[in-house]
């Protein structure tokens, strides 16, 4: 058995939720907040067979696909406004970040 922890923007979470269930794949989602763009993120814990994995990384990756999208550079009050950058920059979003850990033993009470 493994663990799959899947995490993936808010822009994803409510598409991966639908394709967990269309797919009879159980999972607890938790919300999060990423540490780059500090933008909201859902974790999805997923324990599944070993032959299941697979399957589960493709469903993953079918619904959340990476983007690009323009961020503001934030202001920082210790740099000189004349060196300091504040045009749009051109980031890549969304995707989905997951690991796969082993499970030792799973209990269901």
């Amino acid at each position: 058995m493994k663990l799959l922890v899947a995490i993936v923007q808010d822009q994803d979470q409510q598409g991966l939720g639908k394709a967990f269930l269309e797919n009879d794949v159980r999972a607890t989602k938790l919300s999060s907040t990423g540490g780059f763009l500090r933008s909201g993120n859902t974790t999805f814990l997923v324990g599944v067979e070993d032959e299941r994995v697979e399957e589960v990384l493709e469903v993953i990756k079918a619904s959340c696909q990476s983007r690009e999208q323009y961020i503001s550079t934030p202001i920082h009050l210790d740099m000189n406004l004349e060196v300091s950058n504040t045009y749009p920059l051109k980031v890549e979003v969304g995707g989905a970040i997951v690991f796969v850990l082993p499970i030792e033993s799973f209990f269901h009470f």
